[in-house]
């Protein structure tokens, strides 16, 4: 199936929200490092605050990223963008208003996991698209769909009870994500599909 975009158009994209958006990356990479304190350092706010987090992450990518940016190229984006709301909704009222979301870590082989989805996500995920010819600002940043899910479900693999409708939006983005990014060329999404594959298992390995 072909896109209704090129790749020039796709990274044009990125470039413009960059652009308009700065320095709110900033902002929402010290939100991320918050919300990795919040988890290691937990206290009895912890949990609400990470649903928090997680909510506007999600809400600032399908209203300011889907909504207002990805629209222009892609009529798709607006039933995109209303899954990330959708998924927003869920963090805040299943993590903040019901507190149902209990976000904690053994020392075991699922929270090295969830740390190494989070340093791909923040760290490896741009320099990879650095090495790949992605210069900023013509490039994702964190905040936008693709490193922001993969940081999403170094979180939902640290529920303490799985609750299928958290991830299956993630889930979901993780195959449409992959497969437009590859034939863009974006190949540092192939971690996007790696993290929902690892996080499908890990999470129905759950009793």
């Amino acid at each position: 199936m072909s896109l209704p975009f090129t790749t020039d158009q796709f990274l044009d994209v990125f470039k413009t929200y960059n652009l308009f958006v700065w320095p709110a990356q900033i902002f929402l990479v010290l939100l991320a490092l918050l919300l990795i304190l919040a988890l290691f350092k937990k206290n009895g706010y912890s949990d609400k605050l990470i649903s928090f987090g997680l909510a506007v992450l999600w809400l600032w990518m399908g209203i300011v990223y889907h909504y207002k940016f990805f629209t222009k190229i892609n009529n798709a984006a607006y039933i995109f963008g209303t899954l990330f709301v959708i998924q927003a909704g869920l963090f805040l009222f299943f993590g903040v208003v019901k507190s149902k979301l209990i976000f904690n870590y053994k020392n075991d082989l699922t929270v090295i996991i969830s740390i190494l989805f989070f340093i791909y996500a923040l760290i490896f995920y741009p320099l990879l698209g650095y090495q790949l010819g992605h210069i900023y600002p013509g490039t994702p940043t964190f905040g936008l769909p693709c490193p922001t899910t993969i940081f999403t479900f170094g979180f939902i693999l640290l529920l303490e009870q799985r609750k299928i409708i958290i991830f299956i939006i993630p889930v979901l983005w993780s195959i449409i994500g992959f497969t437009a990014a590859l034939k863009l060329g974006i190949y540092q999404d192939i971690g996007l599909l790696i993290a929902g594959i690892i996080s499908v298992i890990i999470l129905f390995s759950k009793k």
